[in-house]
């Protein structure tokens, strides 16, 4: 009897011993900097893993296939779950996010030791405001860095505040990145209006009247020479001047950003890029006091979709070509969104005496709402009256209106396509564009000047002017392209 006692608690023994390193095994592992005391009780959420824009592919990020046709309102902020083991929570390293404590050094000391590690993860976490001075977070960094902002983050509050050392031309810049994503639930507050108070400002001054000298804002996201980027889930307000810009940049995807600042803040872009490539924006909000979305020279295959813009001044291409520049634009697509209460809808601008070419640009499914200038082709583009007349220009090429719908703000005609005496702009297609007044009578006189295109269907108001065929010279104009 003695044994069978002795041989049950030896097999008891050893299926505990199992069952504790089968427990032990199976248990999750969160790692934090250097020892140092989360205090979050658990990971933050972070984006669900995508697939990264493929900076050889001829084609932008491909669009959300859940994605609504045209969205009114913004998208709820949903970037996923995180499954990170890294986390770098700011809090960790001496941040405060008191909203007036300089809490710069955190987010560098967190930057830092994210950046040396896989899919390393910067936490602001949420119930904080953090206030930072203008920083570079630069790389090379090791792959899916992710910059997270649950909370509040903002810069100083205006000029006076701003510390002489900093550059005031930019604030948060991130450098020499591939495979980041700058996403969260938070708000970046860009704290602009004592900036946009400044007495240079175009629409501050007695009588309307401006300043001389400079003045000089800074934009407030800035992405510089990276690649495999992803924005997502934030909501970005009252920047001093640029909200966001690309600049040499290659594989972007935008999505679910909600983007604001008042109808008359002066230069606030929505998103700014320019020498980028393959850039997808989807279902987003802008509403600022400039473009809602503004692509300067350099930039091939973007796609822009269930995009709500307004008030604003619309989508621009341009402006390209100052001071005798070359400027070269490509495969641009434009659909499904509403642009609403806008001084311009869809937009192409140029300064005379530049050369290169705006080609293969599309403008289809678009709603709309009591917007001046609802679509636009200006080749004489200029701030003052001291533009001289030059023989030259940014050859405007394949551009196509398809299904733009809805009401023109009267005071100026909804079609205007003014192009260059000597470059004239080329294959302009119109299908199913009706355009109403939004009060008063119906404008019948649709301006073009130099302009060659075709209509697949009878337009709203009725556009006569537009030329078929082609223009003598065409061989010329062809050596404009890029």
């Amino acid at each position: 009897m003695e044994i069978i006692r002795g041989i049950l608690a030896i097999f008891i023994a050893v299926s505990l011993l199992l069952y504790n390193s089968s427990n032990v095994e199976g248990r999750s592992r969160y790692h934090k900097p250097k020892n140092k005391r989360s205090k979050n009780t658990e990971p933050p959420a972070s984006p669900t893993p995508h697939d990264a824009p493929d900076p050889q592919s001829p084609t932008a990020p491909s669009s959300p296939s859940n994605s609504p046709s045209i969205p009114s309102d913004p998208y709820p902020n949903d970037p996923g779950n995180t499954s990170s083991d890294y986390i770098f929570n700011v809090m960790d390293y001496g941040a405060v996010g008191d909203g007036s404590t300089d809490d710069t050094n955190a987010f560098r000391q967190a930057w830092k030791e994210a950046c040396g590690v896989e899919s390393g993860v910067i936490l602001a976490p949420s119930g904080y405001s953090f206030m930072i001075t203008s920083t570079i977070f630069s790389g090379p960094c090791k792959p899916g860095i992710v910059f997270r902002v649950d909370g509040g983050l903002m810069p100083p509050d205006g000029p006076d505040s701003w510390p002489e050392k900093d550059s005031t031309q930019q604030w948060l810049v991130f450098y020499r990145l591939d495979g980041m994503t700058l996403t969260g639930e938070g708000t970046i507050e860009g704290n602009g209006e004592k900036w946009w108070d400044l007495p240079c400002k175009p629409h501050r001054g007695p009588n309307g009247s401006t300043s001389k000298g400079p003045c000089v804002s800074p934009a407030l996201i800035r992405f510089f020479m990276s690649s495999n980027l992803e924005v997502s889930g934030l909501k970005i307000q009252n920047s001093p001047q640029f909200h966001m810009k690309f600049d040499g940049c290659e594989g972007v995807l935008i999505k679910k950003l909600s983007i604001s600042s008042p109808k008359l803040s002066p230069n606030t872009d929505g998103i700014h890029i320019e020498n980028t490539k393959a850039v997808g924006i989807y279902d987003s909000f802008i509403s600022n006091g400039d473009d809602c979305i503004s692509i300067g020279t350099g930039c091939s295959n973007v796609d822009i979709d269930g995009l709500t813009c307004g008030p604003s001044h619309g989508i621009s291409i341009g402006s390209l070509g100052v001071h005798n520049s070359q400027a070269c634009v490509s495969n641009i697509t434009v659909r499904n969104t509403i642009i609403k209460e806008s001084d311009d809808g869809l937009r192409i601008k140029t300064w005379q005496g530049g050369t290169g070419c705006v080609s293969d640009i599309n403008f289809e499914n678009i709603q709309m709402e009591n917007v001046r200038n609802c679509i636009i082709i200006d080749q004489y583009y200029c701030l003052s009256k001291a533009c001289q007349n030059e023989t030259s220009a940014v050859y405007v090429t394949g551009v196509t209106y398809r299904n733009i719908k809805g009401t023109y703000d009267v005071r100026t005609p909804p079609i205007h396509f003014a192009c260059s005496d000597t470059v004239a702009c080329t294959n302009i297609l119109l299908s199913e564009v009706e355009l109403l007044p939004e009060e008063g009578e119906l404008v019948d006189d649709p301006f073009c000047w130099n302009a060659y295109g075709t209509q697949e269907t009878v337009t709203i108001p009725p556009i006569n002017c537009l030329r078929e065929g082609e223009p003598e010279g065409l061989r010329e104009i062809s050596s404009y392209g890029c």
